[in-house]
């Protein structure tokens, strides 16, 4: 069975195109006309192996705030559609990504209990057009959206570009890990409850 899903979200603030392909080869086309999210976005499908295909346009003229959130809802929405029933994935999955001077430990359980643990401090206000207090918002969007647990810590690291990405690329292995499919479980829900 494919997994696979289209989404499109349109609201007064951003209208949002997302195709993406859970068993995919990290092939990606990305428009969200804030140059930094299209980086971080190309990271997220490049390292999960995720195919993603996004379009947004949104109320940039007043800030990069709707657009950078919705984009996060828009993303997990459709993961979690692509996931359909869970059955067979391997669920909970950890990565720890160095970048340079950067090291981040990114933790997940794709359980439909969202919740996020953000411990990220930046040292500047902006990279790129961005301000960095919106990577906070994109994360946790996505987090409630997917229906994922999702803890991302920062552990040490000067350069602000390489933190963020780190997050991102961390992210993105884990998911890569998490709906990876156990062939030991294949048809069965990973839980006790019988159903995530």
């Amino acid at each position: 069975m494919a997994r696979k899903a289209k989404l499109n979200r349109s609201t007064k603030e951003t209208k949002i195109d997302v195709e993406l392909n859970l068993d995919g080869v990290g092939s990606f086309k990305i428009d969200t006309k804030i140059g930094f999210l299209n980086h971080m976005l190309e990271q997220l499908s490049k390292h999960s192996l995720i195919d993603l295909k996004l379009k947004a346009k949104g109320d940039t003229h007043i800030d990069l705030h709707h657009t950078t959130e919705d984009t996060g809802i828009a993303i997990g929405e459709c993961f979690k559609k692509a996931l359909k029933t869970s059955k067979g994935i391997r669920r909970y999955a950890h990565s720890i990504i160095p970048m340079d001077e950067t090291l981040t430990r990114v933790s997940i359980d794709v359980s439909n209990r969202p919740y996020l643990i953000w411990k990220v401090k930046l040292k500047v206000e902006k990279l790129g057009e961005m301000d960095t207090e919106l990577f906070k918002e994109w994360f946790q969007a996505f987090s409630q959206a997917a229906g994922i647990t999702l803890h991302v810590e920062n552990i040490y690291g000067e350069n602000s570009h390489h933190i963020i990405e780190s997050c991102f690329k961390g992210l993105a292995r884990s998911l890569r890990q998490a709906i990876e499919i156990d062939k030991r479980i294949k048809n069965k829900i990973p839980s006790t409850k019988g159903v995530l």
